[in-house]
């Protein structure tokens, strides 16, 4: 399953924002660095295509997705080898066998038997 893309409510906020101060001055200046333009430098550092943050993190969960898939499928046919290679061991020396249970399965004589549940007696 893929990871959910993240979108950022903040630089929506921000850009509703930056359009609403770009009605007072286009070269808007609040003093103490506070510009228009540093404010859409900010916004832009987030949001960018090619080097924006959000950006940068939705493509690494995308290759995360991939790398995640390709780990479930080495896992299993993993899996697969293992049963393989305990039903190999198993046709090899036996089911009941100690080489059998060193592999990792259980003997065939240590397996519990199922108890059978006692019926109440059925009374008139």
């Amino acid at each position: 399953m893929a990871r959910k893309k993240r979108k950022s409510p903040a630089v929506e906020k921000a850009v509703t924002r930056a359009a609403s101060l770009s009605s007072i001055s286009p070269t808007l200046d609040l003093g103490n660095g506070l510009t228009l333009a540093a404010y859409e430098a900010a916004i832009a550092n987030i949001t960018d295509a090619k080097a924006g943050l959000l950006t940068t993190y939705n493509t690494t969960l995308s290759t995360l997705d991939g790398q995640l898939s390709e780990l479930q499928k080495a896992e299993r046919a993993l899996n697969t080898l293992s049963a393989a290679m305990l039903r190999a061991a198993g046709i090899k020396y036996g089911e009941d066998s100690k080489e059998y249970e060193e592999a990792g399965g259980v003997r065939t004589s240590a397996r519990k038997r199922p108890a059978r549940k006692a019926t109440a007696a059925k009374t008139a």
